[in-house]
């Protein structure tokens, strides 16, 4: 009786969902797993007892599917705003009949969009700084870096740039010592 109440299967499906969600983006950490999968499990049994509206449900996958997807894909928002505006509305219209007492708590659908929404601000904000970051790794990282000419350089030589050991070519003159700025990258050269 306690779990076919709407609210209560309502809540376990989305812990059930959002334990699932973090163990993907946290694989190993088990505990997240494990309570979502039984969360998940026991929700779905709650709602085969209750008179659910099958748009509802779909909605309310499509939402989840659509706030995953603004994690994985550069969307800058739009994917997960109408994942919110999914799950919401296919919250609204999970339980099907006009009994009272037998509806989703709107109190709780309205936070729960705000915390998803909070979320997924953050994540957008998170990657949005991350790209603006400067290139900390790779070939595009060593233009413009300073290094140190290991003997004299006439036309080609060895540099040293970040703790690694460069061929180098140069137009004038760079004596043993001497500081180096990397102007471009071909090969290893």
């Amino acid at each position: 009786a306690v779990i076919t109440s709407p609210t209560i299967a309502y809540l376990l499906l989305l812990i059930g969902v959002y334990g699932l969600f973090f163990e993907g983006y946290n694989p190993g950490a088990v505990l997240p797993g494990v309570i979502g999968a039984i969360c998940l499990l026991t929700a779905l049994y709650a709602f085969q007892m209750l008179p659910v509206n099958y748009a509802g449900f779909a909605l309310l996958a499509l939402g989840i599917i659509l706030m995953i997807g603004e994690v994985a894909t550069p969307s800058f928002g739009v994917l997960g705003i109408g994942g919110v505006i999914a799950v919401v509305i296919g919250s609204i219209i999970l339980i099907d009949t006009d009994v009272p007492g037998f509806a989703i708590s709107r109190p709780l659908i309205g936070a729960l969009a705000l915390v998803s929404s909070l979320g997924l601000m953050a994540i957008v904000g998170i990657a949005l700084k991350a790209r603006l970051r400067p290139v900390v790794s790779g070939r595009e990282q060593l233009i413009g870096a300073t290094g140190i000419a290991l003997a004299d350089i006439h036309q080609s030589g060895e540099v040293f740039v970040h703790s690694e050991r460069w061929n180098a070519v140069s137009g004038s003159v760079i004596r043993k010592g001497q500081s180096v700025v990397v102007t471009g990258i071909d090969g290893l050269t």
